[in-house]
């Protein structure tokens, strides 16, 4: 198993990165876990889009769901798809609010809302706190996390190896109880750890790497990481509370898990 980094930038896209999007490699299942600004042209650059079994998102912030639209483009008006996309509709695995929020950034004004559906070409399944879905080959697993917004870690399983990638949080027990024992953790570091930060929002580095610690993860990588923080100071933040393996993840980059 392995994970390609579509876009790794916080908050939003920089200027060498989209913002967040990860393609997920199970075995023969290809699962793209959230679809952030600009992650759409690294998705073609990985795999041709027609080959995505599945797609996950861990909210709908749309630093995290923005480039659905360009997905919802090509699998409706792609003039020549392999297959019938309305019989065979992509599975979309998000928070219950999805298809009416998708829809309204797919088709902005109320007259054409009126007038689409995008469940023609997705099948759009609500995620939930403990809730299990099977994906091709690889077994997929949610735990609520602690956000602005309803929001999701994620659980990729397959073949014995594990991938939990931690969405937006702040701190919280759901993390560290989804990512117990797991190869790898893909969790975010957003800003520097200090006395008076915000509750309920993001993590530190050090947030972080002590959520690896205390889910006795094989290797963090850190991700998320907004144009306006320090990349080094994240990662020397995660290091110095988890022993393991650490590392900063590259757009483009591909991680074995």
């Amino acid at each position: 198993m392995k994970v390609v980094v579509l876009g790794c930038s916080g908050s939003g896209p920089g200027p060498g990165s989209p913002a967040s999007g990860y393609l997920v490699e199970a075995g023969g299942t290809r699962l793209a876990l959230d679809l952030g600004n600009g992650t759409f042209g690294a998705l073609q650059r990985a795999l041709d889009p027609w080959a995505l079994d599945s797609v996950a998102f861990s909210h709908l912030h749309p630093d995290h769901c923005a480039d659905f639209s360009a997905l919802a483009v090509w699998r409706r008006y792609h003039p020549a798809p392999p297959f019938d996309p309305t019989r065979n509709r992509l599975p979309v695995f998000a928070p219950v609010e999805a298809p009416e929020r998708l829809g309204a950034a797919y088709a902005p004004s109320a007259a054409e809302r009126a007038e689409t559906d995008l469940e023609d070409v997705f099948a759009f399944g609500a995620l939930g706190d403990g809730c299990e879905a099977t994906v091709g080959g690889a077994v997929l697993r949610a735990a609520a996390v602690d956000h602005l917004c309803e929001a999701y870690a994620l659980r990729v399983e397959h073949g014995g190896r594990s991938l939990v990638y931690s969405g937006d949080t702040g701190p919280c027990r759901g993390l560290v109880d989804l990512a117990r024992g797991a190869d790898v953790l893909l969790c975010e570091a957003s800003w520097p750890h200090t006395d008076d930060m915000p509750t309920g929002v993001h993590l530190s580095g050090r947030q972080a790497g002590e959520h690896a610690a205390a889910a006795g993860v094989g290797r963090l990588l850190l991700t998320h990481v907004p144009i306006w923080t320090d990349p080094d100071a994240m990662l020397a933040e995660a290091k110095a509370s988890f022993d393991g393996p650490v590392e900063l993840v590259r757009p483009d980059g591909e991680y074995e898990v």
